[in-house]
């Protein structure tokens, strides 16, 4: 059975923060990594995400990474989670890993990211992905406020990164110099993560937007 969690209008209009502040890299690995996130989801239970992707500089990348991406917690000898990428009746395994360590889905994100990054501006992606991790255990601005879910307000915090701004290569990436990365959570949704969202300024000759959001969760059978 598919029960629809979150109205993604009112997701994208959050309220007015009641507060913002500039948080350290300690308490910013502790949002965005934190343990637990799959606690409360059932075994054989689905955690349904919708990935969409606008590329100008390289659309058939684009269509090619937009579809749906889907958790399920397995048991084996430890709780797994499963992570497998869809578009209509083609599936892919994206990989396993230990539920105990929480949602993989912010990696999964960084990854897409780099490799993404990667394929369009060039560069090694050995680099890009690990600024990238740098920049998701740095000083970085965090926002609370709401969001609506099954028609009631709830929590989200939301973290904004600029993981190349300092980056002495910047003039060498194309229109991804830019990039800002945005993670929105709430322990009110299975999973905790509300979306993830890469993005170029507009204008930017990348034209790139890469967002991940949470759309459902499908009950086990």
């Amino acid at each position: 059975m598919r029960k629809k969690l979150v109205s993604l209008a009112l997701l994208c209009a959050l309220a007015a923060p009641v507060q913002a502040a500039m948080i350290d890299g300690t308490a910013l690995y502790e949002t965005l990594f934190r343990s637990g996130t799959l606690d409360g989801v059932t075994t054989g239970s689905h955690l349904v995400y919708t990935r969409t992707v606008t590329n100008a500089a390289k659309p058939e990348t684009a269509t090619r990474d937009t579809g749906t991406v889907v958790l399920t917690l397995a048991q084996g000898d430890a709780l797994m989670a499963n992570l497998e990428f869809r578009q209509e009746e083609k599936h892919r395994s994206l990989g396993s890993f230990p539920a105990s360590v929480g949602n993989p889905m912010i990696m999964y994100f960084a990854e897409t990211v780099a490799r993404d990054m990667s394929e369009t501006a060039g560069g090694s992606p050995f680099y890009i992905r690990n600024r990238l991790k740098e920049s998701l255990v740095s000083a970085a601005d965090l926002t609370e406020g709401q969001a609506q879910l099954d028609g009631a307000d709830i929590a989200v915090k939301t973290v904004v990164l600029h993981p190349f701004a300092k980056d002495p290569n910047r003039g060498r990436m194309n229109g991804f110099e830019d990039l800002e990365l945005t993670v929105a959570m709430s322990d009110a949704v299975p999973g905790y993560y509300l979306s993830l969202t890469a993005a170029t300024p507009e204008g930017s000759p990348a034209g790139y937007h890469s967002e991940t959001r949470f759309t459902a969760v499908e009950a086990a059978r």
